[in-house]
């Protein structure tokens, strides 16, 4: 019979075995709260299970509701002290939350906050009223804040529009490519027909301003829009919302 003799000394394996327990079993919530992931502005009612096979129950973004989602620590950006928390579900808000899912990562260090590599079917509810922008689709977005300035943002995204405004029917959708402009993250958002366009700037505080612009085919269009608190303008007819989500 071959016997293994063990090098490390009793006490020195025993407080081996019990650090290893600590970082595996290291519950989600305590991480949450060391790293300050509030300041993405996710939040959830419940952090559940270990770091690395957590969860988020009724998670949001603002007032946006995501629903649950599965949660881990991914190890390799804390050796350059950010955390990034992997997350993946499916949003909640309408009956089509089935097909609404969402994958990539939040993170935070002490100078940054952000998503990484987002690919999402979010629910935007009244957020944006009177703007009938009832949902947004990121695909592959990425959006880092640093010091509260947004310092990098790319990916596709796609506002769902429903109903119409002011009398006016528009697109199915707008959509446009993520960038930062003077500090915020700019969705430059048109249609296919470039008929209907949203600037939407969004800050890391939640301030949100969106100036959709909408190029009236006739007179009587034109009448309705400002009717509806639209403004004339050389690029078309505008709206400016101001809010908070």
């Amino acid at each position: 019979m071959t016997r293994f003799r063990l090098r490390t000394g009793p006490v020195a394996l025993f407080g081996a075995v019990f650090v290893l327990a600590l970082v595996v079993l290291l519950p989600l919530r305590l991480v949450l709260g060391w790293f300050d992931l509030s300041q993405t502005r996710v939040a959830a009612r419940e952090a559940t299970g270990s770091v690395w096979f957590g969860g988020l129950r009724e998670a949001q973004v603002g007032s946006v509701a995501l629903g649950d989602l599965a949660a881990r620590l991914s190890p390799w950006p804390l050796a350059v002290g950010r955390a990034r928390i992997d997350v993946a579900g499916q949003a909640t808000g309408d009956s089509s939350a089935a097909s609404r899912t969402i994958r990539g990562a939040i993170s935070a260090s002490r100078h940054t906050v952000g998503i990484d590599d987002m690919t999402a079917s979010l629910p935007a509810g009244n957020v944006f009223a009177p703007l009938p922008v009832t949902g947004l689709e990121l695909d592959d977005v990425s959006v880092r804040y640093r010091d509260g300035n947004c310092d990098k943002a790319e990916g596709r995204v796609r506002a769902v529009l429903g109903g119409d405004i002011a009398g006016i029917a528009l697109g199915q959708g707008l959509s446009g490519n993520a960038r930062c402009d003077a500090g915020a993250l700019l969705l430059p958002l048109a249609s296919q027909a470039g008929t209907e366009r949203v600037d939407l700037r969004l800050w890391q505080s939640g301030r949100f301003v969106a100036q959709l612009t909408v190029r009236a085919s006739d007179p009587t269009a034109a009448q309705k829009l400002e009717l509806g608190g639209f403004r004339p303008t050389s690029k078309g007819h505008m709206l400016t919302i101001d809010g908070n989500f």
